[in-house]
């Protein structure tokens, strides 16, 4: 879902730069690819991103990237031309809520693409998206370990994009048999975890809960 347009491409909360370096072999690998994009680490954490340049220093001294050791929320996006893409994985949608909205503060002049896969909260994350009128660009559902994962491609811009559903749209759309028992299982437990939230809550407090279970159930696989 990582096209080769963009002109920089951040790797967020990176760990130790699996996905950021998988994007610079990916790169290495395509001839085609006659400007690659620049990728950026970033974590907060210090020792991780000694141990990561020493690590792209060995591997990968001919491409083009650039370490950050610094919260997410502080980007800094303006001082780098072209267009951006903004990867937010492996941490909580509350989280990544955050993020996102810190980043468009700073950044409203900018058209900013995010790929974010949030490990919980999906319906928050894609409830906050849709007030700030983000748009959709692609989303996927993936199952790995057996656990699922809504993976969003998005932009700031609401330009000729399409409209994000808050429980999603085409990741109900399975195009093999395969897809459509995943599908099947994420909805299932999906639906089931917020049926179990509701037990848990007083009778006042869990509307909010019932209307997120009337939409999924009203998803059609």
């Amino acid at each position: 879902m990582v096209a080769s347009h963009y002109s920089h491409i951040w790797d967020c909360c990176c760990d130790h730069g699996l996905l950021g370096g998988s994007l610079l072999s990916r790169q290495v690998a395509n001839i085609l690819t006659n400007i690659p994009s620049k990728i950026h680490f970033v974590d907060i954490v210090p020792e991780l991103m000694v141990d990561l340049e020493n690590k792209l220093q060995r591997f990968y001294i001919n491409s083009s990237w650039q370490t950050h050791c610094l919260d997410v929320a502080s980007l800094p996006l303006e001082q780098y031309e072209g267009k951006h893409l903004v990867i937010i994985a492996g941490v909580g949608g509350d989280l990544m809520i955050k993020f996102i909205e810190e980043i468009y503060k700073k950044h409203k002049s900018l058209k900013i693409d995010f790929l974010l896969c949030p490990v919980h909260h999906q319906f928050s994350l894609r409830s906050k998206l849709i007030a700030l009128d983000f748009s959709l660009k692609d989303e996927k559902l993936v199952e790995e370990n057996n656990r699922f994962y809504e993976v969003l491609l998005v932009s700031s811009s609401s330009d000729s994009e399409s409209k994000i559903s808050s429980v999603g749209d085409k990741i109900w759309l399975p195009e093999t048999q395969k897809q459509t028992e995943i599908a099947k299982r994420y909805l299932t437990k999906t639906i089931a975890h917020y049926q179990r939230m509701m037990l848990g809550v007083k009778q006042e407090h869990n509307n909010g809960i019932e209307d997120i279970i009337d939409i999924y159930q009203s998803v059609i696989l």
